[in-house]
């Protein structure tokens, strides 16, 4: 099964310093993408492709990281993505929970797309509690 890795982790795996150490759950969220990569069982979207690319300091940098990026394909998304997006973003608001557009359309794409969330922002954790998107889990 194909599984939509969020920008928090694609961005511990690829844009923090190499010379920092991680701890052990950070660590396994790493090597769990690794394995998705060498699977070809990791999926992106264009707006999770953003983010990361988005505040890199370098030229050189960011060369690196969207060279790295360019051997995934984006999830093509429809018009129907976008909708459920709004929808998505209209119940979660509805019962007091805020957060971005790109966090909605990640879950409009889920749902669409039967697609696992592989992420270690915990908000997903609460729209769960009002929209069918599953997450990924290491166990």
């Amino acid at each position: 099964m194909k599984v939509l890795v969020d920008t928090s982790v694609w961005s511990l795996a690829l844009r923090r310093p190499k010379t920092i150490q991680l701890a052990a759950d950070q660590q396994d969220s790493v090597n769990a993408l690794a394995d998705l990569v060498r699977d070809g069982r990791a999926v992106l979207m264009g707006a999770i492709r953003q983010e990361l690319l988005c505040g890199i300091k370098t030229l050189g940098q960011f060369e690196t990281l969207r060279n790295s990026l360019a051997a995934f394909d984006d999830v093509a998304l429809s018009m129907q993505d976008y909708e459920v997006a709004a929808e998505a973003f209209n119940t979660c608001r509805a019962n007091g929970a805020h957060s971005s557009n790109t966090d909605f359309l990640i879950c409009a794409v889920s749902i669409n797309h039967h697609l696992p969330i592989f992420t270690l922002d915990q908000d997903f954790g609460m729209y769960r509690q009002w929209l069918p998107i599953h997450l990924y889990s290491l166990n």
